[in-house]
């Protein structure tokens, strides 16, 4: 996530003054006040980050935390997990698997309280080498298992057989639930009709300036869980400045980067905001106390420019 500037009555700087205190008092203290400093600091709800129940029974926390420009960091996860994110989103092209295993063993939860999604790359594709990759994952996040492991970008190679992989290391119970990350309406079509294993989640870029209203109601029909990468568009096209996000969450108290998260939580969408910043990690937890109004929800629905805000991913 970018930095961000005040965009309503909330001073931001004021906010993360407040919060760089906070954290250098919790490194006084080690990574026990940490989780004790954070339970004091914020809301009750974001230690209890509600779930939803997939196609195939597993529950998975409607908002967690991405690490893909967390490359080498794992304090970042440990302080994330500290705080009540319990959702860690990592793939292998993020290169950020191992960091992510190191920040959990730091943070101390048990691996089952965790629900743990990563990805496998286009280079992996294919019945043996997903396999492989699979366990490369494995081995850098430190676990025996994956709640979620999702086929990153299915554009080219034997994705077909990548899922018959994955629907295997399914049965062996390796992996709790199966999903694409970036798949197109047809690779999404053929494995409803052919596939052993449905998909329970489907990982897209979706925001308020790509709002993706088809892929909504395809997974609706579905039932397949959406998610959202770069749920705030990591800033593009002025989202945290945005008028009307502005004056929606001036209502609240709350800032662009709230609004947008509950607009997600609404409609029924798992969110993964990343964060470097230890304050805003804070302030995405910190949407659970509040609801968007239907007039809330019908002034956003007209910033959708039905275009990607990432044309380099396309």
């Amino acid at each position: 996530m970018k930095k961000r500037c005040e965009t309503n009555g909330t001073d931001r700087r004021e906010f993360l003054q407040t919060s760089a205190r906070f954290a250098a008092s919790a490194m006084l203290l080690g990574l026990g006040g940490v989780r004790s400093l954070a339970a004091a600091s914020t809301d009750t709800a974001a230690s209890s980050i509600p779930s939803v129940t997939l196609n195939n029974g597993v529950r998975m926390p409607r908002l967690g935390f991405g690490t893909m420009t967390l490359k080498g960091d794992p304090g970042s996860v440990a302080d994330a997990i500290a705080l009540g994110y319990r959702l860690i989103d990592t793939a292998m092209i993020y290169n950020s698997e191992e960091a992510v295993g190191e920040g959990i063993r730091r943070s101390g939860i048990r691996r089952e309280k965790l629900f743990i999604t990563s990805k496998l790359w286009k280079t992996d594709m294919g019945y043996e080498q997903a396999k492989k990759g699979f366990q490369t994952s494995l081995d850098k996040l430190n676990t025996d298992y994956l709640d979620l492991y999702l086929i990153h970008r299915p554009s080219g190679g034997d994705w077909k057989g990548s899922w018959k992989a994955m629907e295997d290391l399914y049965h062996a119970g390796r992996i709790k639930a199966l999903g694409m990350s970036n798949a197109d309406f047809d690779q999404m079509n053929y494995l409803i009709a052919n596939s052993e294993v449905k998909p329970a989640v489907h990982q897209i870029e979706t925001h308020a300036f790509f709002q993706e209203d088809r892929q909504y109601e395809y997974l609706k029909q579905h039932g397949i869980q959406m998610e959202a990468w770069a749920p705030l568009a990591e800033g593009r096209n002025g989202l945290f400045t945005n008028s009307t996000l502005a004056a929606i969450g001036k209502k609240y108290g709350k800032n662009n980067a709230q609004v947008s998260l509950r607009w997600h939580y609404q409609r029924g969408i798992v969110a993964i905001p990343r964060s470097q910043q230890h304050g805003h990690r804070m302030e995405n937890l910190n949407i659970f106390d509040f609801a968007l109004s239907d007039a809330d929800m019908a002034a956003i629905a007209p910033l959708n420019l039905h275009k990607t805000q990432f044309p380099e991913w396309s």
